[in-house]
């Protein structure tokens, strides 16, 4: 195994990876972003082809690469816009949740049976 992957290992935060590979970035974009930069960093590893078998060197920069591409997605993007989680991809990220299907589920939780009937307002 590299070393490269072991110092990775140690890795957890945007920031601390932004830092490793010496990638340029504003606090505030991270700051609203980290979780789609670094989910968007996963997907363009594994999509790469083209670092099977380099040495360390152009690993790290072949990955460096990936991270800043990443990172200036959400400079030029929204998440929203971007859909690298599931919730973005579907429905434009709106979904619809019925009041009632949260009190049917609440009270069979509560084990009481069906929650009482609410009136639709969109018929009225």
């Amino acid at each position: 195994m590299h070393d490269l992957t072991h110092r990775l290992a140690a890795l957890s935060s945007a920031e601390e990876f932004l830092d490793f590979y010496a990638v340029p970035y504003e606090q505030a974009v991270v700051h609203v972003n980290r979780l789609h930069i670094l989910k968007r960093f996963h997907q363009y590893l594994r999509q790469a082809r083209d670092m099977e078998g380099l040495g360390e060197v152009e690993l790290f920069r072949r990955q460096r690469e990936l991270l800043a591409r990443a990172y200036g997605d959400f400079v030029r993007s929204t998440p929203l816009q971007e859909k690298v989680f599931k919730v973005f991809q579907e429905a434009g990220g709106q979904r619809s949740i019925f009041v009632h299907r949260l009190q049917e589920d609440l009270a069979a939780r509560r084990g009481s049976g069906p929650a009482p009937e609410v009136p639709d307002r969109r018929a009225a």
